[in-house]
């Protein structure tokens, strides 16, 4: 009987000692297809997460070695980084201050875990939002914001700093590294020439990341070669492949020509040798591209499409929404032949990226989502700009890798996201099906999975109030 109970004994010790050395993790997700968005494989793999990090990543699910709270059966499923939209917008004053906040779920409904807010008057709320999503407070993405926009004076968008003198270039960026902001962005609607070149020159001497728009009174070799980050937008990418910049560029800097009057011109005058310069400068100097092609396609049609059944207006403030009237009119008043030119040049657009994207240069998937940008709405925007990407040309993992990964690379967050690895953060999303195959998968969404937290896309969007997006 002794010998029986010290038996007993010795095997439940045993079993609390094997117990003591299985590891402990939050969330475990098991065999599912883990789409590596560097090269496009796709391997069955099982990933443990621990405190908001992927700490293993291993072929085989050994469920007996392990304890956690949280097991995802990932079998017939993939999972990809969560998806950055590297250009989206806060913005409109105080009184739009809560309903920018209230979209913030968008976001991660729709598996955008990070975003990049490039530019508007919201940054005191934008650095709060932070840190209650930061604490778990609120649900929204991660957040990596360029603060307030520089321009010259009576620029076109509010809060923007104001540069009229190369001494006030110093105090707008001291007092960027003061928020601290992620980047710098430049826009172009009252920025001299000069004062634009010299902001350039001094974000590249602080070591700071730039990305704007770019005045057309400086070519874009010049703006490359200053050592700007990003591009946003396509139509000064056409300026620098036209055979006739320079003299397009002395016409703006006389009067003699407006930025939208100069656009016929420059397609007119496009030159494959002088584009494949431009790719090749731009691919040399590391420049990312940023086409928002999606909100050209909106623009574009504003005088054709019917979005009053949009079921997104529904849940978008009406302040936001009387923002985007002002974008509508000038496309119902304009004359048939800018709305003609308007979908031309929208069309080339779509040629350019194709041509960036073959030449090797780096892009990123922006939506420009946000108030004043009519019917282009937070989360799904992404989504309808990685479909964009490959109406265009591209196939889907490129059109992917220009969120997450090539995200992360501009921000310099590559070390801890954008990709599927071992010491990264664990902003995943799980699709039902592979967007390889059909990049309108990427809105097939199961869960979506932010640091310590894994939602449910369905019941944030019924905690909004809403079935049918």
């Amino acid at each position: 009987m002794k010998k029986n109970l010290f038996i007993l004994s010795t095997l439940i010790i045993l079993f609390g000692c094997m117990n003591d050395r299985k590891e402990i993790y939050q969330t475990v997700i098991s065999d599912i297809n883990v789409i590596n968005v560097a090269d496009g494989s796709v391997d069955v793999q099982t990933v443990f997460i621990k405190n908001g990090i992927i700490s293993k990543i291993d072929t085989i699910d050994t469920p007996g070695l392990y304890i956690t709270d949280s097991k995802i059966d990932g079998s017939g499923k993939y999972l990809l980084p969560g998806f950055w939209d590297n250009h989206v917008h806060f913005r409109g004053g105080d009184s739009l201050v809560e309903e920018n906040k209230n979209l913030l779920p968008l976001f991660i409904a729709n598996g955008i875990t990070t975003v990049r807010d490039a530019g508007g008057d919201l940054t005191e709320n934008i650095l709060r939002w932070k840190k209650q999503i930061n604490s778990n407070a609120i649900v929204g993405p991660t957040i990596y914001t360029s603060g307030p926009k520089l321009d010259g004076a009576n620029a076109t968008w509010a809060g923007s700093l104001v540069v009229e003198s190369y001494d006030d270039v110093t105090k707008a960026l001291d007092s960027l590294e003061k928020i601290p902001v992620d980047f710098v962005k430049i826009y172009d609607s009252k920025i001299s020439r000069d004062h634009y070149l010299e902001i350039l020159k001094q974000v590249s001497d602080r070591k700071m990341i730039s990305s704007g728009h770019m005045p057309f009174t400086v070519e874009l070799k010049e703006t490359i070669n200053s050592g700007i980050g990003a591009i946003e937008h396509l139509y000064y990418i056409l300026k620098g492949c036209s055979a006739k910049e320079t003299e397009i560029t002395q016409a703006i800097i006389n009067k003699e020509l407006s930025f939208w009057n100069a656009m016929d011109d420059l397609i007119v005058s496009y030159s494959d040798a002088t584009a494949q310069k431009t790719f090749r400068l731009l691919k040399e100097k590391n420049t990312y591209v940023v086409p928002t092609l999606h909100i050209g396609d909106i623009l574009s049609y504003l005088d054709e499409d019917d979005h009053t059944n949009d079921p997104y207006l529904e849940i978008i403030g009406k302040g936001i929404i009387k923002t985007y009237d002002g974008r509508i009119k000038r496309a119902l008043n304009t004359s048939d032949d800018a709305k003609k030119s308007r979908k031309e040049l929208n069309a080339f657009f779509k040629d350019l990226t194709k041509l960036l994207q073959d030449a090797g240069v780096k892009l990123l998937a922006g939506s420009d989502c946000g108030a004043y940008n009519s019917y282009t709405y937070p989360g799904v925007s992404l989504h309808k700009e990685l479909e964009a990407m490959v109406n265009a040309g591209l196939s889907p993992i490129e059109a992917i890798q220009n969120s997450s990964y090539n995200g992360s690379k501009f921000l310099k967050k590559d070390t801890i996201s954008g990709t599927i690895e071992i010491g990264k953060v664990s902003d995943l999303i799980i699709l039902y099906s592979n967007p390889l195959q059909n990049i309108k998968n990427t809105r097939d969404i199961h869960r979506v999975i932010k640091g310590t937290k894994i939602y449910d896309p369905k019941e944030i969007i019924k905690q909004i109030g809403k079935s049918k997006l």
